[in-house]
């Protein structure tokens, strides 16, 4: 009942993110809002289709939104997915995932797993190919889709054409007054993001299970193409480089960027330039692998 009352009073608070947007809102061809039955919760998806694109099939790029597991919604990104979908000819869904703590780990894994499974379901309505999909997210979103590729390396279903983890949150063992958190009242009071992390992992031993702390993975070979998007001064900045060395030891192909002078969620919160990099560093990532196998692809004029 506590950590409920106090969830419920964090999500009160203003999102900053969602305030301002790094990227100016761009027009698409089309944004549909469906409601997704999942055995979590019902699911609130948008897809997002390009002004233009090459492909007579699209495409498509999952995106989950940051907000420590517990707080704000999809969005937050919605400027963003539209800029991804115009600048990369792909298809986006954007997927309200379930929070906790009214929905702890694993639940916000499988809820996606089963948004993924209605993609494709209904690949032939949304004009996109089933088999040219990618995943990334932010924060926590980072989270959770690295959890998911470790998901379908397990259960050796096919992984996604590429991941992209920003400002990615992999360690929920080590405690947080351990990590290098630059801002001098969540350095002094860690007790904040102890919290967040009971919301999400409030059984004994899950933070360690490597769905929940993809960095403690003991196999990752096999899992896709990854983007890592670091900011220099990030208190998951060395969890990502741990996950990012790991990748690469494994013989998975790592593309990571570091942000110097930016903190965690730069790509939303700026500096504006910075954020404008890190967009169109994802875009081209995503063009990139979604142009594989396809017609020569011409870059979409924002």
């Amino acid at each position: 009942m506590f950590i409920q009352w106090i969830a419920n009073l964090l999500r009160m608070l203003p999102n900053k993110a969602a305030r301002t947007s790094t990227i100016q809102k761009q027009k698409v061809k089309k944004r549909v809002d469906v409601l997704v039955d999942t055995s979590i919760a019902p699911t609130a998806v948008t897809y997002y289709e390009p002004l233009h694109s090459p492909y007579k099939k699209l495409p498509v790029y999952i995106n989950l939104h940051g907000g420590a597991f517990i707080m704000y919604d999809k969005e937050m990104d919605d400027p963003y997915c539209r800029y991804l979908a115009n600048m990369t000819g792909c298809a986006v869904i954007n997927v309200e995932y379930a929070k906790a703590p009214e929905h702890p780990f694993p639940s916000p894994i499988v809820q996606v797993y089963e948004v993924l499974e209605w993609v494709k379901s209904h690949a032939e309505h949304l004009n996109i190919d089933p088999a040219k999909w990618m995943i990334g997210g932010q924060s926590s979103g980072a989270n959770i889709a690295a959890a998911l590729c470790l998901y379908l390396k397990d259960q050796e279903e096919p992984q996604p054409l590429l991941q992209v983890l920003s400002c990615a949150m992999l360690d929920f063992v080590t405690p947080f007054s351990e990590k290098p958190e630059p801002d001098k009242w969540r350095s002094k009071y860690p007790q904040f993001a102890h919290f967040l992390n009971l919301c999400y992992v409030p059984e004994k031993g899950q933070e360690a299970h490597p769905y929940a702390s993809p960095v403690l993975a003991e196999s990752v070979q096999g899992v896709a193409e990854t983007v890592m998007i670091t900011a220099e001064f990030d208190a998951f900045k060395p969890e990502a480089e741990a996950y990012a060395k790991k990748l690469k030891k494994a013989g998975v192909p790592v593309h990571h960027h570091v942000f110097e002078d930016c903190y965690h969620l730069f790509t939303h919160i700026g500096p504006t330039e910075a954020a404008t990099e890190a967009w169109d560093t994802i875009a081209s990532h995503i063009r990139k692998v979604a142009a594989q196998s396809a017609p020569t692809f011409k870059k979409i004029s924002s």
